[in-house]
């Protein structure tokens, strides 16, 4: 049995996401913790469900997905894992931050890559990796077969999508990763994105206006 807790984080309003097995092993993905307190919630969790992260992942490099990712890595004494394009996003999210009026202190350390197909696991829990670009380059999604879920980073939202007017963005793509990639997953699947609220594959096939022309 593989549990989630959503945390909500920045001024940004970017979604983190912790996840654990039955042995309270986890996964942290996204860590977007930008102030002090959104630090010690995250803590505050992990210690009171008595959890040990053993992963660190990344959907994709953008300034608000790694607010805390160094913080996080350093905390539990973690090897980030992103696809390999995400880590030139990585080394541009500082000017981000500056230019966003949002310094922050960038992780500089290694970095694991994983690729579409790959797979993560904590125990028995598996997620697959599905590349997944035109939001940036080097998105990726985490889907769960077996509990029906994927964490989607930004790629695909509650009735909208992600943006593609940052650098590297290609709407054309996004909507071909959506169409080839997302919308092959069983309608039931609940997609929880890197902001807002969750929702389903079947949902935003009948519902999201901006993919009318896919569905």
């Amino acid at each position: 049995m593989m549990r989630l807790k959503m945390f909500t984080f920045s001024p940004l309003q970017e979604n983190t996401y912790l996840l654990w097995n039955e042995k309270k092993e986890a996964i942290i993905i996204d860590p977007g913790c930008y102030f002090t307190a959104e630090e010690e919630a995250l803590q505050s969790f992990v210690e009171e469900h008595q959890l040990t992260p053993v992963q660190l992942l990344n959907t994709h490099c953008h300034l608000d997905h790694v607010f805390g990712l160094k913080w996080t890595a350093k905390q539990y004494n973690l090897i980030p894992h992103m696809h390999p394009v995400a880590e030139k996003e990585l080394s541009f999210a500082p000017s981000s931050g500056l230019s966003w009026g949002m310094p922050f202190s960038n992780y500089e350390g290694p970095v694991e890559h994983v690729n579409d197909g790959d797979t993560i696991s904590i125990g028995d829990e598996i997620l697959t990796v599905i590349h997944a670009p035109g939001h940036s380059p080097g998105s990726i999604c985490f889907y769960s077969e077996k509990h029906k879920l994927i964490i989607g980073g930004d790629v695909l939202f509650f009735q909208s999508i992600g943006r593609t007017d940052l650098p590297g963005g290609n709407h054309a793509q996004l909507l071909k990763s959506i169409k080839e990639r997302l919308f092959t997953l069983p309608d039931e699947t609940v997609v929880y994105s890197g902001h807002g609220p969750k929702t389903t594959i079947g949902s935003e096939k009948r519902n999201n206006p901006f993919l009318r022309e896919i569905a």
